[in-house]
Parts: C-alpha cells; sequence; structure tokens
C-alpha cells in the first residue's frame, strides 16, 4: 500500500499563456529558477514517489529533455570546474528515480489523461499532481504531497487535497461534502465538478493533488462524458464513492494558481522572496519601487 508511482497530467496546450506557450510547454515556463514541473516532481520525490509517469502530448518533448542526462552540459561544466552548477544539473533527476512518458493522442480530459496510465500504474494506489498548482508546505514543515501519503498510510482510501474556496469560485473546481472525521479530515459523501455557486453542495474545492486506488481506473472508463464534453476525474472518484471511501483532507501550506497569470506571478514574487540568496535583494527592489 505504498504510493510509488505519480501520474502527471502534461499534455495540455497552455492556451491562456499565449505567446509564451506557442513553441514551450506550459510546465518549463520557470518560476524564479526552476520550471513548473521540477517543482510538482520535487514534491512526489520527497513524499516517497520514485515512478514518475508523464501523460504528454504532441510539442512537449522539452519536459522529456529536462528530466533526461544532458552529457555535454554535464562536461563542459565538469572542464570548467563548476562543481555547484554540476550538481545543480545532475539533481533534476536523482539516480533513482524513473521517468516514463505515455502520449495522450487526444485531450478529451483530466480523467482521459489518467486513464492513459492505467497500465504503467497497474494495481497499486497512485498520485496524481497537477503542474499548473504549485503547492508549497508550511516552512519548515512537509510538502502537501507527503501529508497525503501519510493519511493514506493511515485510512487506506483515496485521498484528495482541498482547500475552501470564495463561493463565486466555486464553477471552477471540483467540490466535495461529506462528514468532519478531524479538523483537517472530511469523510466524502458527493463530488460535483464546477457546479454553480447556488447548486454547490459546499465551498471546498478540490486542488491538484490526488492520492487514488486503482479502482478509479474502472470507473473512469465506464463514466459518460461531463463537464465541457470531457472524460473527467470528478466524475470518476463520484463512481468510486459509492464502492469505496474517499476522504478530503485540508493541507497545510499554499496553493499557487499558476494556470493563470496572476497565479503565477503571484509565485513568482512570493518564492523569489523566500529564496535564500536571492530573496534580500529582490525585497530591498521592491521597497525602492514607487509603487
Amino acid at each position: 500500500m505504498m504510493v510509488n508511482k505519480a501520474i502527471f497530467p502534461v499534455a495540455g496546450l497552455g492556451t491562456r499563456f499565449l505567446p509564451a506557450t506557442k513553441a514551450q510547454p506550459k510546465e518549463m515556463l520557470p518560476v524564479v529558477d526552476k520550471p513548473l514541473i521540477q517543482y510538482a516532481v520535487e514534491e512526489a520525490y520527497a513524499a516517497g514517489v520514485r515512478e514518475m509517469i508523464f501523460v504528454t502530448g504532441r510539442h512537449k518533448r522539452p519536459i522529456e529533455d529536462h528530466f533526461d542526462m544532458t552529457f555535454e552540459l554535464e562536461v563542459a561544466l565538469e572542464q570548467a570546474g563548476k562543481r555547484e552548477l554540476l550538481e545543480v544539473v545532475r539533481s533534476v533527476k536523482p539516480d533513482d528515480m524513473e521517468c516514463i512518458y505515455v502520449r495522450q493522442a487526444q485531450a478529451l480530459g483530466l480523467g482521459h489523461a489518467v486513464l492513459c496510465a492505467q497500465r504503467l500504474v497497474g494495481n497499486e494506489p497512485f498520485a496524481v499532481l497537477l503542474a499548473d498548482d504549485l503547492m508549497v508546505g508550511p516552512q519548515g514543515g512537509q510538502g502537501v504531497l507527503k501529508q497525503m501519503v501519510e493519511q493514506f498510510r493511515e485510512w487506506r482510501a483515496s485521498i484528495l487535497a482541498v482547500q475552501e474556496v470564495p463561493a463565486e469560485h466555486t464553477k471552477r473546481y471540483g467540490i466535495v461534502a461529506g462528514n468532519a472525521v478531524n479538523e483537517q479530515l472530511v469523510d466524502v459523501s458527493r463530488i460535483v465538478e464546477k457546479p454553480d455557486p447556488e447548486v454547490a453542495p459546499s465551498r471546498l474545492g478540490v486542488a491538484g493533488r490526488y492520492i487514488l486506488t486503482p479502482g478509479v481506473f474502472h470507473e473512469i472508463a465506464n463514466q459518460p462524458r461531463g463537464v465541457g464534453g470531457e472524460i473527467q476525474l470528478t466524475d470518476g472518484i463520484a463512481g468510486l464513492l459509492r464502492r469505496e471511501k474517499v476522504f478530503a483532507y485540508r493541507y497545510e501550506g499554499k496553493r499557487y494558481d499558476c494556470g493563470s497569470k496572476e497565479g503565477f506571478l503571484q509565485a513568482n514574487v512570493e518564492l523569489a522572496l523566500a529564496h535564500p540568496q536571492l530573496g534580500p535583494g529582490f525585497r530591498d527592489y521592491l521597497q525602492k519601487l514607487d509603487i
């Protein structure tokens, strides 16, 4: 019941960031000094995951290149005696981490993207991480997926990361309702994809982190297309609820919605301020701005 595998759905076109994403994947957009996808992979690795499954599409080759060995660059850095930079490059993919790539031929929704990885996951629990949601754990604390893995070890059931969202934003999220187990955990009885505020069962929105049991694959495969004509992961989880327990976990930390330009800029500013080398100088610069 260990969570050894994680799915990263990265086949989207990134249209909200055009023209920046015309020739590069949105997941490769940098926040301070690392691309978005690297933050998600590092979070999964810190949670004990060692098999990273990327569900890709056309024009996503830069993601594969990023997690591949760059022989020429490493040789050049070694010859120049730049050991620190060499370690930075090598740390992108630790030796005990495996990266696997599978194509999503058509953009049929998040549920379909997860289904594309079924053969690679097999009959094991797995994580799903959306790189658009950059998740930062509390200072000095555990990352969000690590927190969820610990909950999974205790409850042995699917865990969804959730946060309170404004009522007018419910139509942006999968919304869950259920009975509180404790201050952080809810025993989910209902989940609805992007409901209007007047019919939303609560204001608990699902963030971009999931730990799911393999039973969800059957549910996704047998669901009709949902909101937007897509195969929704939320609908698959709703089907799973009829057979298994599903819990919603109020995580500790902060989520940046890097699928929006505003969230992406906020992440860059706040993570730059928290950066041990860049932070002090950047803070001084911001204080001098006449804004």
